[in-house]
């Protein structure tokens, strides 16, 4: 029996990607970025603070961090709280230590919840980011679009109703639906935080205007590398800064670079690992070659 006609035919088989949002191009080709200062490398930190219940739902897909056995499964769900309760303030103490400002990716839900954390970040002059409404509240490719752009506006409404007006987006999990970068964008988003496609902040195209993507690496991730693939606290800091050296090494042939990564209060925040980060920040905050930027900064240096 032989093959249909139109088996091997791929409309998106071409040069370049199987989606049009921004332009496939060699490194080589990509536009040299200057930093403010001189600086090699442009660090971009994100901190997650999320909301996990005790009962997710777990549809379509658990979060990373859901809990794990049978309800209650209080083991898990405290020590996530104990991010918000605990290893946030932790976080700000050593950020303000090293004078260094990130990025706070909040669920709209601790907006409320988690007003004295919410207070204290912005008055430490960070910045604050939407992530989604909470961690069981997911898009992802199965949802009706209608849906989709009523939970980010959701967000956007609960955002506005706490004073607060951010340009940067994060989804929970990290997960998106095909549609997730233009509702994003029409709800006033203009900066994403979840696709990592490159060293440098790129350009998105979507129906409602430009959406930068700042590359937030998941692969030195706080949560995957010390949680999931359970390296030391010495591996995670050294690999951060063995990345941060690459990149510099790398100026005179691409220009800046971005290095950004993610600080998650429940993991790092933790007293027997919050010397780990106290040494990184210093490594960074300390480093000539590196500018500490929040997404904002960090998108307007590349304007």
């Amino acid at each position: 029996m032989s093959l249909p006609e139109d088996y091997l035919r791929y409309p998106l088989r071409r040069r370049g990607m199987d989606q049009d949002r921004y332009e496939w191009r060699p490194r080589a080709d990509a536009p040299r970025r200057a930093w403010p200062n001189g600086a090699k490398v442009a660090a971009c930190i994100v901190a997650p603070l999320e909301f996990h219940m005790l009962n997710p739902s777990g549809k379509p897909f658990k979060h990373p961090g859901a809990m794990q056995t049978p309800y209650p499964d209080l083991r898990h769900y405290t020590t996530r709280d104990y991010g918000v309760r605990v290893g946030a303030f932790r976080l700000l103490d050593a950020l303000k230590r090293h004078r260094v400002r990130i990025t706070f990716a909040v669920n709209a839900v601790l907006l409320t919840r988690a007003a004295p954390l919410i207070e204290a970040i912005t008055a430490d002059g960070h910045e604050i980011a939407a992530y989604g409404w909470d961690t069981d509240t997911l898009h992802w490719g199965g949802l009706v679009e209608t849906e989709e752009a009523a939970r980010v506006d959701k967000v956007r409404a609960a955002f506005a109703a706490a004073g607060l007006a951010p340009r940067a987006w994060l989804s929970p999990a990290r997960s998106q639906s095909f549609a997730t970068p233009d509702i994003v964008r029409a709800a006033g988003f203009d900066i994403c935080l979840d696709w990592e496609m490159d060293n440098t902040p790129v350009a998105m195209r979507t129906a409602a205007g430009l959406l930068h993507c700042v590359p937030l690496s998941n692969e030195l991730d706080d949560r995957k590398l010390l949680i999931d693939q359970r390296q030391t606290e010495e591996e995670w800091r050294a690999q951060i800064l063995e990345a941060n050296a690459l990149l510099q090494s790398e100026h005179d042939r691409f220009g800046g670079q971005t290095l950004a990564f993610t600080l998650t209060p429940y993991v790092i925040g933790q007293p027997f690992r919050i010397w780990a980060l106290d040494a990184l920040l210093s490594a960074l905050a300390t480093d000539d070659a590196v500018w500490t930027a929040t997404a904002s900064e960090l998108v307007e240096a590349c304007a």
